[in-house]
Parts: C-alpha cells; sequence; structure tokens
C-alpha cells in the first residue's frame, strides 16, 4: 500500500524558513518521482516542485515559478525535502507530498499525480 507521510509544518515568521519531509512506505522510494503541491483555502492546488527518480531517472529538479530560488528541493534513500527560504505570507497552505509511480518528473501539475500525502500546514504571520 503507497503511504506518504509529510512532516515539517508549523508557523513562521515572514522571510523565515521551514523544512518539510516526506517519508515513504509501500514502494522503493528512490525508482519514483516525488512532487510536492499545496493548496491555499479557497484556491485550486498548484505545483511547487518535484524531483525526478536518481535510480530510474536522472535526479533532476523542477520548480514552479514561485518557488524558484526560494525552494529547493531534494531527496535521500529515507525521504524527499522541501527546503523553503523567504517565505511569504500568501505561502500559507497545506502542503502535498505527491507521486504517480514513474521515474521522471513529468510535469507538475497536481492533476498528475495519483497519490497523496495527509498534509502539513504551513502558515507564514507574524
Amino acid at each position: 500500500q503507497v503511504q506518504l507521510v509529510e512532516s515539517g509544518g508549523g508557523l513562521v515568521q515572514p522571510g523565515g524558513s521551514l523544512r518539510l519531509s516526506c517519508a515513504a512506505s509501500g514502494f522503493t522510494l528512490g525508482d519514483y518521482a516525488i512532487a510536492w503541491t499545496r493548496q491555499v483555502p479557497g484556491k485550486e492546488r498548484e505545483g511547487v516542485s518535484c524531483i525526478s527518480s536518481p535510480d530510474i531517472s536522472d535526479g533532476a529538479a523542477y520548480y514552479s515559478d514561485f518557488a524558484l530560488r526560494r525552494f529547493t528541493i531534494s531527496r535521500d534513500r529515507n525521504a524527499v525535502y522541501l527546503q523553503m527560504s523567504g517565505l511569504k505570507p500568501e505561502d500559507t497552505a497545506v502542503y502535498y507530498c505527491v507521486t504517480d509511480l514513474v521515474g521522471p518528473c513529468y510535469g507538475i501539475d497536481p492533476k498528475d499525480y495519483r497519490y497523496w500525502g495527509q498534509g502539513t500546514q504551513v502558515n507564514v504571520s507574524s
């Protein structure tokens, strides 16, 4: 059974940083691309970033425009991480770890991913 579990969310002041983690079970993490998406209250879900499988693909990372230069996605054998810096109030959202069990990142559109974690809340506020 595919399971994704996010952690690391919380309350942070504008300009601050957070590191989200995504742990997986039910499949070999290194074989598949993992992405982060988010949902702002009242808005549609939007893609944040994706990192390809280092074993099946090239381990490349991709970012949405708003995440570029502020967020960094990375992975090791145990988890996938999203390091967020320069956080803004508009980054307040529930962040989800997602996968479609393919090696490459075909995109960061949330509609492309079948498997989702339960999400972790990020609040950016003073």
